[in-house]
């Protein structure tokens, strides 16, 4: 089970950081990624990470502004998101994917999803 939580109101260009915890698995045995998805839109990639860290992967619409780490010890991974947008305003979904090494974009991938945390970002 991974459960996503950390959302919540802010302004433009504040910051915001979104922990996902996983409870009954251990989470370094899997790739994971956050997605996110606007009212009325598709729900889309938003960054991704490899069992160690030792590798990423970002949607276009948010490099340079997110960072997405984990801690194995602590089966818990983060998207810190900094400058944050209107746009960026979403539920936000915290997945697990099989494959450790993935860095998927791909939601299919992923078979296992946190019940997804809102973030609302005001202009």
């Amino acid at each position: 089970q991974l459960q996503a939580f950390g959302g919540g109101l802010v302004q433009a260009g504040a910051s915001l950081r979104l922990s996902c915890a996983a409870s009954g698995r251990a989470l370094r045995n899997y790739g994971a990624g956050w997605f996110r998805q606007a009212p009325g839109k598709v729900r889309e990639f938003v960054a991704a990470i490899n069992w160690s860290g030792s590798s990423t992967n970002y949607a276009d619409s948010v490099k340079g502004r997110i960072a997405i780490s984990r801690d194995n010890a602590k089966n818990t991974m983060n998207l810190l998101m900094n400058s944050l947008k209107p746009e960026d305003t979403a539920v936000y979904y915290c997945a697990a994917d099989l494959n450790r090494w993935s860095t998927s974009k791909l939601a299919q991938d992923y078979v296992f999803w946190g019940q997804g945390t809102l973030v609302t970002v005001s202009s």
